[in-house]
């Protein structure tokens, strides 16, 4: 796939991954012989539906993710890489930022999502090209209440309409853009999904089905299962 729309894959890799227990912050852990990081970066190199890479790091980590993370693994795509913010949302705004305005569709991906599928990125990218915000996400499996301060049952959900949200997602670049620059004028915070910032300003969101093997790498049993995923997934393609 060749994307008639260029897009930029915006990867905010900037937290220091307290829930992890480690010394290191986890998108540099090692993946199976590779910084993590480095593994979720290449899916996006290799891929032709996108046409650039922005990395978001932390600051004092500005110059080991271009001798560590990019430069040994032939990351070409990476046109930049940038010090991060203190929050996540402050993080991917200035990933926006940073493109300026030389790509059509923004994609963001969590740095620390390594098995994303290629067949994923392109899907999600075609969805871009029709639609001006397209988010992946599964449905629940599991009965979800609601609760208060004390542990007693609020509300019974239901399921069938909601959706546990993933990255990749992927937007219009001046929506999100727009979008980011709002959230920070008017102060909104504990922004944890980029989508509803441009859902706050009335635009649609699409959702596609996402993948159960797109985990998100936060704690250490999402480390583990993650490393068995990548080798059963390695024997079924041999």
């Amino acid at each position: 796939m060749h994307s008639p729309m260029r897009t930029v894959a915006i990867i905010p890799a900037a937290g220091v991954g307290a829930r992890m227990e480690t010394d290191r912050a986890k998108q540099f852990l090692d993946f199976h012989g590779k910084p993590l990081l480095t593994v979720t970066l290449e899916k996006f190199q290799d891929s032709p539906a996108i046409h650039g890479i922005i990395l978001v790091v932390p600051q004092d980590q500005l110059d080991y993710c271009a001798k560590e993370i990019i430069e040994p693994y032939h990351l070409t795509k990476v046109e930049k890489v940038i010090r991060g913010g203190a929050r996540r949302q402050d993080s991917v705004r200035l990933g926006i930022e940073a493109s300026n305005g030389h790509y059509e569709l923004i994609l963001i991906h969590d740095g620390v999502r390594p098995l994303v599928d290629p067949g994923l990125i392109e899907k999600v990218v075609a969805a871009g090209e029709r639609e001006r915000a397209v988010i992946t996400a599964l449905p629940v499996k599991e009965t979800v209440k609601e609760v208060d301060g004390n542990g007693r049952v609020i509300k019974t959900w239901d399921r069938g309409q909601l959706r546990l949200v993933q990255t990749p997602q992927i937007f219009r670049y001046e929506d999100i853009l727009k979008a980011h620059q709002l959230a920070l004028r008017e102060g909104w915070e504990a922004v944890t999904d980029d989508a509803l910032l441009v859902e706050k300003m009335g635009i649609p969101v699409r959702v596609i089905d996402g993948s159960e093997t797109n985990i998100k790498v936060t704690t250490p049993h999402d480390m583990a299962l993650a490393r068995l995923l990548w080798r059963s997934d390695l024997k079924n393609t041999k």
